[in-house]
């Protein structure tokens, strides 16, 4: 990186951090690099590089688009500068864009900030201080309530045996509301299930 974007970068971080709390709009920001073109850019490096929870419109309600907010002034576990976007999408998309410990969706409202929405982020399934790669296979969807307590914690995903028998010794009401997810997330692999089924049904005699 050029020093000119390691400027605005730092003139960035200072003004963040000496504002904390307070709403930022856009054409605030570039003033702050002096008129840089690419200071949106810097914001990003901010949060995803350097871990700082620079939040827009798409985390809080309340925003509107081209305002920023730091609320907190330590940084958070950022991406690994290693894991280049096309397998960061690879694995969202593979995820079904939804946290792979608590199950909760990009969007959706983030149940332990009112105002807010969550946004994922990419998680490792075997830490890299415990030898785990940056391959796809071991990097998973987190929304950032789970990826900040997840640090460190190989928590595995069950199979698909141990998965069903929890889901057998589940109460009839919890098996319920389990189908009632399944159908709203595959709507239409569940019509494609309910045809075949159809299909296949043999007459009555």
């Amino acid at each position: 990186m050029s020093k000119k974007g390691e400027n605005a970068k730092d003139k960035l971080r200072a003004y963040f951090l000496s504002h904390l709390g307070q709403v930022l709009g856009s054409y605030e920001l570039r003033e702050v690099t002096g008129g840089q073109t690419e200071w949106a850019r810097r914001v990003r490096e901010l949060r995803d590089e350097e871990g700082y929870r620079i939040l827009t419109h798409h985390d809080r309600s309340e925003l509107k688009p081209g305002e920023y907010i730091l609320e907190d002034p330590k940084p958070q576990p950022a991406f690994s500068r290693d894991i280049s976007a096309e397998t960061r999408a690879q694995v969202l998309d593979r995820n079904g864009y939804t946290c792979q410990m608590c199950g909760v969706a990009a969007g959706d409202p983030d149940p332990l900030h009112i105002g807010r929405k969550i946004r994922l982020q990419i998680g490792h399934i075997i830490d890299k201080t415990m030898g785990g790669t940056d391959e796809p296979s071991n990097l998973r969807a987190l929304c950032s309530n789970c990826n900040e307590g997840a640090s460190n914690i190989t928590l595995m995903r069950p199979d698909l045996k141990k998965l069903l028998i929890e889901v057998r010794r589940a109460t009839i009401g919890d098996q319920l509301e389990i189908l009632k997810w399944l159908t709203q997330k595959f709507p239409e692999q569940t019509k494609d299930i309910i045809n075949r089924c159809r299909v296949q049904k043999p007459e009555s005699r």
